[in-house]
């Protein structure tokens, strides 16, 4: 197990860091002492040549203290005017923990549509990377107080699988308020065990992650694991750990067993296809039979509409759609070259009808496989 971890961390030299707001407050808000310590781990590891991205929550808990509200808030306003309160404080008090070792840091403030827009996604990427050359820290949280629903990543532990993928992180460590995951909930079970090392998705690895969330945070133990299944898609290891304990990160990267070790999966998605399958919502969905889905998983080939035997949704060409089996599974999702209209015209057709059927032809392929992304990577995982 030593040796694994340490050929892993070996390999890591740009970290994306998730700290939980767990992990940040305390009974008095932000608990400055935690933060200067983490702080200070991030800053070393910088001065010894690591690059370090930062994903933080937090903004939401400060701003109750700040305006002595007890209890849970209202609504989403209540929520979302906390959080405008609560950012300012919570990125004053990192910047000067950085100032104390040197080391400047950058706000990034993202809501989804900054991420699912192509050409933004792109332009995000450039500016993280200048940022990292110059070695400024960014410091990234969701901008809660103009996300609506519909532009929520939900909560921050599926925000930094996505900024994994944009940075291009090595390592993704989610610092949380437990130890790692367990095979059973530990606040139920004295015997709960530590999983020390996940080399393969599972049924029952998911399984017994629970949703259950702190007074403070939006993500349970579940979400975690789920990003941790993201980030290994793309081949980036990750790491869940102890955010309190002290020298966590120094630890971690020593190669210590601390905490949950993910290994990255065989099979990687590119950064397109990574981008394609998590941060992408699917607009509709496409039936497929055995055959079309055996040349998908098994011969990496692009989707026909001879394999097509349904479709929901409304969607238009280029838009996001899964791709489900007879039973339902999603299996994959992808950029489509025809509408839905279309679709529904010429599915289960074989590629020589579709002129025919339509009255003109710009591609053989339902979705090419260049901009297909397979989202269930073997028999035993689901999705």
């Amino acid at each position: 197990m030593g040796n694994i971890r340490q050929e892993t961390l070996a390999r890591a030299k740009k970290i994306l860091i998730k700290v939980g707001s767990a992990v940040l407050t305390g009974a008095d808000g932000l608990d400055l002492r935690i933060i200067d310590s983490l702080v200070a781990e991030m800053s070393e590891l910088v001065h010894q040549n690591y690059s370090v991205v930062l994903v933080t929550s937090g903004a939401v808990a400060s701003g109750k203290h700040r305006l002595n509200i007890t209890g849970k808030l209202k609504n989403i306003p209540e929520k979302q005017a906390a959080a405008a309160v609560g950012q300012g404080s919570l990125m004053r008090v990192y910047s000067k923990s950085f100032e104390k070792n040197s080391l400047y840091v950058a706000q990034i403030l993202l809501t989804l549509s900054d991420l699912t827009d192509r050409q933004r996604f792109l332009n995000i990427r450039n500016t993280f990377s200048t940022l990292l050359e110059w070695n400024v820290i960014p410091v990234i949280n969701e901008n809660d107080s103009v996300a609506v629903d519909e532009l929520k990543f939900g909560d921050n532990d599926n925000l930094a699988a996505m900024i994994a993928n944009i940075v291009e992180a090595d390592l993704f460590i989610n610092l949380t308020s437990i130890a790692g995951l367990y095979d059973s909930n530990p606040a139920e079970s004295k015997k709960a065990k530590l999983i020390s090392l996940v080399s393969e998705f599972t049924d029952e690895i998911e399984a017994i992650a629970t949703a259950e969330t702190s007074s403070t945070g939006t993500g349970g133990m579940k979400s975690k694991v789920l990003a941790a299944k993201k980030v290994t898609a793309m081949g980036i290891p990750c790491i869940i750990a102890p955010g309190k304990k002290k020298n966590v990160l120094t630890d971690i990267i020593a190669g210590k067993e601390i905490g949950t070790l993910f290994l990255p999966m065989a099979d990687r998605l590119s950064s397109k296809k990574y981008w394609i399958a998590f941060t992408l919502h699917s607009r509709g969905k496409l039936t497929i039979d055995d055959g079309a889905k055996k040349a998908l998983l098994e011969k990496g080939k692009s989707l026909l509409p001879s394999g097509i035997t349904d479709l929901e949704g409304t969607f238009a060409v280029g838009d996001p759609v899964s791709c489900v089996d007879s039973n339902g599974t999603i299996i994959a999702k992808g950029l489509v070259n025809f509408s839905s209209d279309e679709i529904r015209k010429i599915k289960g057709l074989k590629t020589a009808k579709i002129e025919q059927v339509l009255g003109h032809k710009d591609y053989d392929e339902v979705i090419h496989r260049d901009s297909l992304a397979i989202t269930r990577q073997n028999t035993k995982s689901k999705n």
